[in-house]
Formats: C-alpha cells, structure tokens, sequence
C-alpha cells in the first residue's frame, strides 16, 4: 500500500494559471491590423509536476524554495516578448507559440493557452482561440 501512494505522489501535479494578462500586440491579417497593436487578453493554464507533495509527504513540509517550482514571473516575461517581439497574423499562430514557452520546462506536463482579441467586433466581448497541448 506504501509503495502505491508513493507512485501516486510522483504523479502528483498542481494547477497554475495566469489570468487575464492583457497586452498590445501587432496581430492580424488584415492591412489595418498591421498599422496599429490592438489589445488581446492572454490566459495560461498549466499542470506541473509537484516535487511539493513529495517533499510534504516525507518530510511534513514543502520547501519553501522558487527553484522547486514554475516561476509565473519568468512565464509571463516570455509572453510578454513573444508577445512583442513582431508581427504575428493568427491568433493560433499566437496560441502556439505560448504554448511552445511554457513547455520548455519539463516540470509543465499540459498547458491550455486562450488568446482573445478585445477589439474586433463592437457588439463582442471578445474573438480568440483555445489550445491545449502536451509534454509528452
């Protein structure tokens, strides 16, 4: 039964989220979306490995030590620059490349990305596209 529960905290991940960062970005197709930046709203959602739960099983605390977890700060920095970093047309293309970022870190087994443009349609509150992805 020990072992089991042990393999069970191995497995164990917690939910981080960044909610509604709100950005200027060069996206879109159209011509008259390459001469200004418009506001797109940018959600993250990740499940990451928790070496916590172990630490808390063994030892009856976690550590309290930012190396031990995903840094939201440096997530939303590199969001921020891919964000910026140039003209982009597709909100997918967007949402992937998001995507891409959070997965370079081996910890972030899933992560749910939606990229929303505020501004398109007046009678709206927003147009966008959700995307999941996986490490595998």
């Amino acid at each position: 039964m020990e072992h089991s529960s042990y393999a069970d905290i191995a497995q164990a991940t917690r939910r981080m989220f960044i909610r509604d960062l709100v950005l200027a970005a060069s996206i879109g197709v159209y011509s008259h979306e390459h001469e200004a930046r418009q506001r797109v709203r940018i959600n993250v959602d990740l499940s990451v490995l928790d070496d916590g739960a172990q630490n808390l099983s063994r030892a009856g605390i976690g550590a309290d030590d930012l190396a031990r977890v995903v840094d939201y700060e440096a997530i939303v920095n590199r969001i921020r620059a891919i964000t910026i970093s140039g003209h982009i047309q597709l909100v997918e293309t967007l949402a992937e490349r998001l995507a891409e970022t959070c997965l370079l870190d081996i910890r972030v087994r899933r992560v749910l990305v939606r990229v929303e443009k505020l501004d398109v349609f007046a009678d709206a509150a927003a147009v966008g596209v959700e995307i999941e992805r996986r490490n595998n």
